[in-house]
C-alpha cells in the first residue's frame, strides 16, 4: 500500500508541475474517488493560472491495517514537508508565497484498499491534521 501511495504522490507531483493529469499514470495508483480530488485541485490551479514548482516532501507510514476482510484496507498518515514547495503564477511569472499561517510540515491522511491483488489509494485528505 505504501508503494501505491508513493506512486500516486509522485504522479500527482508531475500533474501539479504541469497543471494537468495528462501524461501521468495516476489511474495506476488511485481510484476515481481519490483522482477526483486531484482533478478538482488541478481545475482550481488552471483557473488561477498556477502550477507547482519545487518538491513536496513526504514520509508516509501505515497507521491502520485490516487484512481479514473481503477488501483489505489501510489507513496512512503522511508527514508532508512544504519547505521546498512553491506555487508559481504562470501569467505573472512569479512565485506566490504560502499563507503565513500555513505550517511547513503537517499530517495528511489517505486510505487504500487491495483490489484484485493490488493496492489502490481510495481517498486522500491533504487539509492537514496537525503538525508533524
Amino acid at each position: 500500500m505504501l508503494a501505491a501511495y508513493d506512486g500516486m504522490v509522485s504522479e500527482q507531483a508531475k500533474a501539479y508541475r504541469q497543471g494537468s493529469a495528462k501524461g501521468t499514470e495516476l489511474e495506476k495508483y488511485a481510484t476515481l474517488d481519490a483522482l477526483s480530488k486531484i482533478e478538482l485541485d488541478l481545475a482550481g490551479m488552471k483557473e488561477a493560472g498556477r502550477v507547482v514548482r519545487g518538491e513536496i516532501g513526504h514520509d508516509a507510514k501505515v497507521a491502520g491495517l485490516t487484512l481479514d476482510t473481503k477488501t483489505p484496507k489501510a489507513t496512512l498518515k503522511d508527514c508532508v514537508d512544504l519547505s521546498k514547495y512553491e506555487t508559481y503564477d504562470v501569467k505573472a511569472k512569479k512565485a506566490i508565497p504560502l499563507p503565513t499561517n500555513q505550517p511547513m510540515r503537517y499530517v495528511a491522511t489517505a486510505t487504500a484498499e487491495r483490489w484484485d491483488g493490488r493496492w489502490l489509494v481510495t481517498d486522500i485528505n491533504t487539509q492537514g491534521g496537525g503538525a508533524c
